[in-house]
C-alpha cells in the first residue's frame, strides 16, 4: 500500500490541468472563494477512478472514431479555460465582482482531463491492494485517491491564494495569468502525449 499512495501522491500532484488552474484559481480569487471549484475537481475525480475502474473509458475508446471527438472536445474545453485564465481582469481590493469558477466547471474539468483518466487508468492497473476481491479492491483504492487528491489539491489552491497579491497590480496580472495559461496548455499537451 505505501508503493501504491506515493505513486497516487507522484501522479495526483504532479503539475497537470486540476492542479494548475486551482493555483491560478486560487491567486486569482482567494481560497475560500475557490471551495466549490475545488470539491468540484474532487467529485469529478472520484467520477474519473470509478469511469476507470468500471472499464468504460477502454469500451469508449475502442469504439471506431471516439478517441478523435473525446481529444477534440477536451482540447476546446481546455483551450476555453486557459484564455479564461489568461483574459481574466486584476483582482480588485474587494474581490467581489469577478466569478470565480463553479462546482460545476471544476467537475467537467476533471470528466474531460487526459492526465486524471491516464493517471487512474495507470493507478488501478499497477497496484492490487486487496487479492481476489476485485469490487472491494477498486473501492479501496478509490477511498484513498479521494484523500490524496484533496490533500494534494488543497496543497495547490493554498500556493495559488499565497500569490493573491500579485493580482492586484494590472501588470503583473496579466503576466501571471499568461503563464498558468501557457502552463496549463503545456500540460495537456504533455497529458496527451504520455497517454
Amino acid at each position: 500500500m505505501p508503493g501504491f499512495l506515493l505513486a497516487g501522491v507522484a501522479l495526483a500532484g504532479s503539475p497537470g490541468p486540476a492542479t494548475l488552474s486551482l493555483a491560478a484559481a486560487g491567486a486569482a480569487f482567494g481560497a475560500q472563494r475557490v471551495v466549490g471549484y475545488l470539491a468540484g475537481i474532487v467529485v469529478g475525480m472520484v467520477g474519473v477512478m470509478a469511469i476507470t475502474a468500471s472499464g468504460l473509458v477502454g469500451l469508449l475508446l475502442a469504439v471506431p472514431g471516439a478517441t478523435p471527438v473525446v481529444t477534440v472536445a477536451a482540447a476546446v474545453y481546455f483551450v476555453w479555460l486557459a484564455w479564461r485564465i489568461a483574459a481574466a481582469p486584476p483582482l480588485a481590493v474587494e474581490g467581489g465582482e469577478r466569478r470565480p469558477p463553479s462546482f460545476v466547471g471544476g467537475l467537467g474539468l476533471s470528466l474531460v482531463n487526459p492526465k486524471g483518466y491516464a493517471a487512474m487508468a495507470a493507478l488501478f492497473s499497477g497496484f492490487v491492494l486487496l487479492r481476489d476481491r476485485l469490487a472491494l479492491d477498486a473501492a479501496l483504492k478509490i477511498a484513498l485517491l479521494t484523500m490524496v487528491i484533496l490533500v494534494v489539491n488543497l496543497l495547490w489552491l493554498q500556493a495559488g491564494a499565497m500569490m493573491t497579491r500579485f493580482f492586484r497590480d494590472p501588470r503583473t496580472n496579466r503576466i501571471v495569468n499568461v503563464a498558468f495559461a501557457v502552463l496549463l496548455l503545456a500540460s495537456v499537451v504533455l497529458a496527451v502525449r504520455a497517454a
